[in-house]
């Protein structure tokens, strides 16, 4: 049993509210409103995915170089600024500049908390506890996801306006970033300082790049952070397209016709159940960890298991059964969050604990790989065939990377 103290708390207080992103469930239709097409809607999504991958590998150093909490504390910082242009400068132009500076968040962020995460396990002798104690943790992130999208469809229905949901995630994000500096410095992680500010970060730069570069000889390091990378691309991918068919859905309902914003109502609705049943998820992945006889095992079932469901999503929209879809949709999203802690056990088993940051990074960049050249590939073929076309060809082609990316023990 995982131990329920102060820094637990913490690490769900972390999780509830860095997903206070009222944005997150609109953001398509938001972009709709706009007058953004799907292919500039995955071009600026590409752009960040870009901006993230330039800026990853550097900020994975410094945050396990020079210290996690004030990387955190940057990460929020890029945050609320993206947010501020979203809201007050509605240009194609200048979204890009909000997608760069929110790259830069997700730069500063993707991979340093879970080492965070991590190394505090380490420290307290209970490492074993991994998937359960990360799973804990993200179960509270959905939970935030669940309230946020009510309070998302609140704003909206209130407004009349989209572009609030970005003004209101400013708040969440101040308490969050406030959160990181109450952090205790042990979890910055340990590096031996040398006298002078320029030799110390030159010292840590190079340890770590040691490190790290030790640790990716191991080819079934490689191949699990593939695995990982490239099934959360897709997810992420495809992800946000369930808003536009509860949008079509929502506007068959006869009785809502009437009423300004009628969709913000069952999208927010629906999102949350959703995000109540992937914190159920993320609590229990353990649960689902010790049905397999490995991890390994576990690992690839759920991969082909969740790519397969979007395959079949894009069939059911060719059929017309958006219904059909959206529950799909809905398991998928459970399912992601049942893998992703066993994806995160899986990688700290065949990596050095010292370098946890810069490795979640490197999995992290993989994935902005995957995403920025499908997102344009899927807005365009989105926008010439339909969505359904597009969901068939990335699943079928994630479907056909897989051999290359099988995880197995017997490599280790």
């Amino acid at each position: 049993m995982i131990p329920k103290d102060l820094q637990l708390f913490k690490f769900s207080a972390y999780g509830f509210l860095k997903n206070q992103r009222f944005f997150d469930i609109f953001i398509f239709l938001f972009f709709l409103e706009q007058g953004i097409s799907f292919l500039q809607i995955g071009t600026l999504i590409s752009i960040r995915e870009i901006a993230i991958l330039i800026f990853e590998i550097p900020t994975g150093f410094v945050a396990d170089s020079l210290g996690r909490r004030k990387s955190m504390v940057f990460s929020f910082s890029a945050y609320i600024f993206s947010f501020f242009i979203f809201f007050f400068f509605p240009s194609f132009l200048l979204y890009i500049v909000a997608m760069i500076f929110f790259a830069l968040g997700d730069a500063f962020r993707t991979g340093t908390h879970k080492a965070m995460i991590l190394h505090y396990l380490k420290l307290n002798d209970i490492l074993h506890l991994k998937v359960e104690y990360y799973g804990y943790t993200r179960s509270w992130s959905q939970m935030g996801s669940a309230l946020a999208a009510l309070i998302a469809g609140g704003i909206v229905l209130y407004s009349g306006e989209y572009k609030y949901i970005f003004l209101g995630s400013v708040i969440p994000y101040i308490f969050a970033l406030i959160l990181m500096l109450t952090y205790p410095k042990e979890l910055d992680g340990e590096r031996e300082y040398k006298e002078g500010l320029l030799n110390n970060i030159q010292h840590n730069f190079k340890m770590t790049y040691t490190s790290l570069k030790l640790s990716f000889n191991e080819p079934l390091l490689r191949k699990a952070l593939m695995n990982s990378a490239i099934f959360d691309g897709l997810f992420k991918t495809v992800k946000d397209y369930i808003q536009p068919i509860l949008q079509l859905v929502v506007l068959s309902i006869p009785f809502l016709l009437e009423m300004e914003k009628r969709e913000s109502i069952i999208i927010a609705i629906v999102y949350c159940i959703i995000y109540i049943l992937t914190s159920y998820a993320s609590r229990n992945a353990g649960k689902l960890k010790n049905r397999f006889s490995s991890l390994s095992i576990a690992v690839n079932s759920t991969y082909i298991t969740g790519v397969s469901f979007v395959f079949l999503a894009g069939l059911f929209f060719i059929l017309n059964l958006q219904i059909i879809i959206i529950i799909l949709f809905i398991v998928l999203f459970i399912l992601q969050n049942l893998r992703r802690p066993i994806n995160i056990g899986f990688i700290s088993e065949n990596i050095s604990h010292d370098v946890m940051a810069s490795g979640l990074s490197v999995e992290s960049q993989l994935k902005t790989i995957f995403v920025a050249v499908m997102s344009p590939l899927m807005g365009f073929i989105a926008d010439s065939i339909n969505i359904g076309a597009a969901f068939i060809i990335l699943s079928s082609l994630t479907l056909l990377i897989f051999p290359l990316i099988k995880v197995s023990g017997k490599e280790n």
